[in-house]
Formats: C-alpha cells, structure tokens, sequence
C-alpha cells in the first residue's frame, strides 16, 4: 500500500489548494516538487541552449537533456538511441504515423484502429488516408470499449499493414491486450503502434516484453512539465522512416544543391530548440514514479478504482459506461442531465472533472453519446476523497445542475 499521505506532501498543489478534489488527472497531472526543482533550477542556474555550446552550463545541460534518454531506457526497458523527445503525444503519434505510412505502406494497404481512439490516434490515420490511399479499418470492441484477442484476430487480414490502438483507452479505460495482439499482428506481418497517453503513467511499461513497433506518449500526464513528449521506436525501424519536420539540430549536413543528411536516431526527430527545462523536468517525473514503483502505483490504482466504482453503483440516477474497468477511470453521466451541467455543479463542491466528447468523436459508436463525464484518478487520490466524490453526485439533478446558472 502507498504512503498516500506522505506522497501528497511532494505535490505544492494540495498545500495551495486544500479543499481541491482533482479528478482530471486523464487531461494532466498535478506536478511533484522534485520536477518543479528541476524546471526552476535550469532557469534559475543554467539556463543554455543545448547540443550548441562549448561552456560549462552548456555542457551540463547536455548531459542533462540526453542523460533524460537514459532514465527511459530504464523506465521503458529499452535503448536510449530509441527515445525521441516530442512536444506531446499528437506530436509522437503524428511522426510515427506519417513516417510508417510513408515508409512501409502503399495505396490500398489497411490500418486497423478502433472506435475508442483519441484525435491524436486517428485523426493522422485520417490524413494518411487521405494523402496516401490508406484504408483505415475498425477493430470490434465490447460495450466498454475492449478488444478481445479472438476479435482482433479475425478483423486482421493480409491487407492489414499496421495496428495502432491506444494500450489503455482515454474515456472508458478500456485496457487492451497489447502482448497478445502484438503477437497476431507480427504473424500477419504488420506493425504494432501504440499510444501509451493513458498507459504509461499508470502502469509498468516493458516495450521488450509487449513486442510493440512504436510508442508514443505525453509528458504531462506522468506527472512531468507540458510541452514534453516521447516517441520510442525500435532503432532499426527509426532509421527507415522520415521525420515531419525539418529544421537546426536534426541535420547532420545540408548542401547547396538540395542534398540533405540527417542525424541518425533519435536526433533526426528533434528539430531545432527543444522544451529543454521540460525534457529535463520529464527526466526528474520518470525519476519519482520509479522511486515510488510503477507496480505499485498500479496496484493502488486499480484498488481505489475499484472502490470508486463500487460507490458510483450505489447511485441509481447515473449511467456507468465502464462498471467492469480495471483502472482509476470512472464515465459516467447523471439521468436528464447534460454532461457539462454535471461537471459544473461538481465544481461548485470542488471537483475538477472533465465533460465532453474527450476528443474521442466517434466512441458514440460504441457507447450511444457522445458526451459524458470522466473522473480520472492518479495514486495521489484517495478514498476520502472518493466518498466527498459520490456524495456530491448524489446532489446532482437537473434542477440543481441548471440553478447554479441563475
């Protein structure tokens, strides 16, 4: 069991912020002091430019900056010249996208995705589609969103060139079996994409042991600064694909003529002045969640998650769309009132919460509405607070919901 209470004392935004219930932990996470000291320190003490300068603080904020490759090599499991640093996930995402699209695939070849996926999951795929004669395809999933091994397997095909599906799904927390469809893909010959937004941060990821192609992620939602992001890739695939975006830093040498040669990996995807003070806050983030146990931080998840949603039952006036989930996320709208109105009345008590289609605008497909409100957890939250939580939504009613308006 997690120290809950010693570990909220890392986190300024509680001591500032008392009667705060932050439940919009799937949006963005609250930062602990060590990233905070870590972001203030470079401004504070070292701020430079990196891969430029020959002087001191220059140079140790090179070793800074790439030394952060090394902390994920240990926290992914993998080789530092796999780990690029983007701007956020819709950065990440959008690079191996396009450059798998480019790289591996032809007119006519076929994604499949699902029906759960976040705009920065699909809406690449769209694009691709669009410019390249992709075909995207979807994947059956269960009422809450899940895919089934036996499912994927028959939706795969010999036109099927790549799978990219989110590990754990941003609305209804749907956790699907990444191993497992990892292993039916790469015997049909296609690649394994996968978008780790809801993931990393709140279980152990092992790219080795799930057998995946590419990774792509967010820093802000593990606890790191904004503005951060990492796409992993198996080396030898990094070097087949092209970057986005061409700029300072990720060449290696450009000619007159036009002829351009790029870094190798990962540097061929930074392209000029990169978040430096967020990359080195993300290192300080991956840093505290593995001091504290990824396992452990999914345990605690999965048992408070599991509490939650016992109490949501007991609520006969609301709509659970996750009841079975097996993560700290609980979707779910009030009967006759619109999602927004709920959110809003919960703020009144203090709740964050997030209302909306979530950016998933085709998930009506699975689960009939395209508006609902998540509460997202993280291992900061508490039971106690789970209980202020479900109280407050049994306060909820169209006549309450409306009247904070007038």
């Amino acid at each position: 069991m997690l120290d809950v209470a010693a570990i909220r004392k890392d986190f300024p935004m509680f001591e500032n912020n008392p009667d705060l219930i932050y439940f919009d932990n799937g949006a963005s996470t609250l930062k602990p002091q060590p990233v905070i000291d870590a972001v203030v320190d470079f401004y504070a003490r070292h701020t430079s430019n990196v891969h430029r300068g020959d002087y001191p603080i220059a140079r140790l904020n090179d070793e800074l900056y790439d030394g952060t490759r090394d902390i994920f090599a240990r926290f992914l499991n993998c080789s530092p010249q796999e780990v690029a640093f983007t701007h956020n996930v819709s950065a990440s995402m959008n690079e191996i996208i396009y450059g798998a699209a480019k790289a591996f695939m032809k007119p006519g070849d076929v994604i499949l995705t699902t029906q759960n996926e976040h705009a920065s999951n699909i809406m690449p795929w769209f694009k691709v589609q669009r410019d390249f004669g992709i075909k995207v395809e979807y994947i059956p999933t269960d009422v809450q969103g899940v895919v089934s091994a036996e499912d994927f397997e028959k939706a795969m095909h010999e036109g099927v060139k790549a799978v990219c599906v989110a590990q754990q799904t941003n609305v209804l927390a749907a956790v699907q079996p990444i191993k497992e469809m990892a292993r039916i893909a790469h015997e049909h010959g296609a690649l394994m994409i996968v978008d780790g937004a809801q993931s990393v941060p709140h279980m152990k990821t092992d790219v080795k042991d799930l057998d995946i192609d590419f990774l792509g992620f967010s820093g802000h939602k593990m606890c790191g600064p904004g503005g951060t992001g990492v796409l992993w890739g198996r080396y030898e695939l990094l070097e087949k694909i092209d970057p986005m975006i061409y700029g300072g830093d990720m060449n290696a040498r450009f000619y007159a003529d036009g002829k351009m040669l790029l870094q190798e990996p990962p540097m061929k995807f930074e392209y000029g002045t990169p978040n430096i003070e967020g990359v080195i806050g993300l290192g300080a983030a991956a840093e505290y969640l593995m001091k504290i146990g990824m396992d452990n931080i999914h345990a605690y998840e999965k048992e408070l998650g599991d509490y939650f949603r016992g109490r949501m039952k007991e609520i006969d006036t609301i709509t659970l769309y996750n009841p079975d989930s097996t993560a700290g996320v609980v979707t779910f709208n009030v009967k006759d009132v619109f999602a927004q109105d709920t959110a809003n009345f919960l703020a009144t008590k203090g709740i964050a919460v997030r209302s909306g289609n979530h950016c998933a605008k085709i998930l009506d497909g699975i689960i009939g509405t395209n508006s609902t409100v998540r509460a997202s957890l993280y291992f900061y939250n508490t039971f106690e607070e789970v209980d202020r939580f479900v109280e407050a939504v049994k306060e909820v009613t169209l006549e309450n919901a409306v009247s904070i308006f007038f």
